[in-house]
């Protein structure tokens, strides 16, 4: 029997011409890769940061609740930058309480924050919050434009903060952007990155994620990155490190698949494809969750995402934007449904 006859069934009404029913992807393991990976859900901050209107404060906190109940574990939740600066995210304070429901669950919900210095520590550290977030670049231009500093005067700002927030027991990401092309210095070496990612791991990061923050890494890329960071020379081990791409030439998924093949196991993603990079024009969004978790389950590597509430997800979300999410996986699967 042809595959069309077995999804149109003996006597129903024939499959649209050109399009086969799937469903979720069959699971065909790959050798190599690894058995679960954790996603880290960014799309509440890094995706909503992006926005040109400001998201109601009820809305980022049903949006949290909504991808924690589609099985995502680790829900970065805002930043505590100053509000002049992403004054999308700067209902913070307000926001965090309202949330504080989902680290009491068994097992809690992970709710990391972004801060740029002491002050958002502090502020960070008022509200409870047992993981953070520090913001660097691998390069010179990136770090003029986003922090207004030196790649060395960023370091030094983050030294105090990784120092105390180590001191009361948070763990602490650090974020290591433009780590395989610069819109103003062009591609970046990997010995640059590694020295700059060295320095975070030094001054006591327990995960690094290395961002494609305007997405022209290719696979090749990746690997040579993941080798330098591991090798002999200072190495960092690779259950340390993190991946964070965005999708501008369409290589987020073939950058991922990279990464997992060099052992990573944690992948940053953005639920319906949200965000870019306020400071770096040419970003354009994250890597879709739905996009990444497709690929995973069709791989048999395990993530606990339910694909299809996090794609319902996306797509209330998406009417809380006025316009459709760009992502692939919750385009088909809408299509699907109709």
């Amino acid at each position: 029997m042809r595959a069309a006859d077995e999804v149109a069934g003996d006597g129903g009404g024939a499959a649209e011409p050109g399009v086969l029913e799937l469903g979720l992807p069959a699971p065909v393991r790959a050798d190599g890769l690894p058995r679960r990976v954790r996603i880290h859900e960014v799309g509440a901050r890094d995706g909503l940061q992006n926005e040109k209107a400001v998201v109601p404060t009820a809305v980022k906190a049903e949006f949290v609740h909504r991808l924690a109940d589609a099985g995502l574990g680790t829900v970065e939740a805002t930043s505590f930058v100053r509000p002049s600066w992403v004054p999308q995210l700067a209902d913070a304070a307000e926001l965090m309480p309202l949330l504080a429901d989902l680290a009491g669950r068994d097992p809690a919900v992970r709710l990391p924050v972004l801060v740029p210095n002491e002050r958002g520590l502090e502020r960070a550290l008022d509200l409870g919050v047992r993981e953070i977030a520090v913001f660097g670049s691998a390069t010179e231009s990136f770090a003029r434009a986003n922090l207004n500093r030196t790649v060395a005067q960023s370091l030094e700002m983050f030294e105090p903060v990784v120092a105390r927030a180590g001191q009361e027991g948070l763990a602490v990401r650090g974020y290591l952007s433009m780590c395989f092309g610069d819109p103003w210095e062009g591609p970046v070496p990997p010995a640059q990155v590694a020295a700059v990612a060295r320095r975070l791991y030094a001054m006591g990061c327990t995960e690094l994620s290395l961002g494609d923050t305007i997405g022209v890494a290719t696979p090749g890329q990746v690997a040579a990155l993941l080798d330098e960071l591991t090798g002999s020379d200072g190495p960092i081990p690779v259950e340390r490190l993190a991946v964070h791409f965005h999708d501008t030439y369409g290589q987020a998924l073939a950058n991922t698949l990279a990464a997992l093949q060099r052992g990573v196991t944690v992948v940053d993603a953005s639920a319906g494809g949200l965000g870019g990079c306020p400071y770096a024009k040419s970003a354009t969004g994250n890597l879709a969750t739905e996009d990444l978790v497709w690929m995973l389950d069709g791989l048999g590597i395990d993530t606990g995402v339910d694909l299809d509430r996090l794609s319902a997800t996306s797509v209330w979300m998406a009417e809380q934007l006025g316009r459709p999410s760009p992502s692939r996986t919750v385009r088909a699967l809408t299509h699907r449904e109709q």
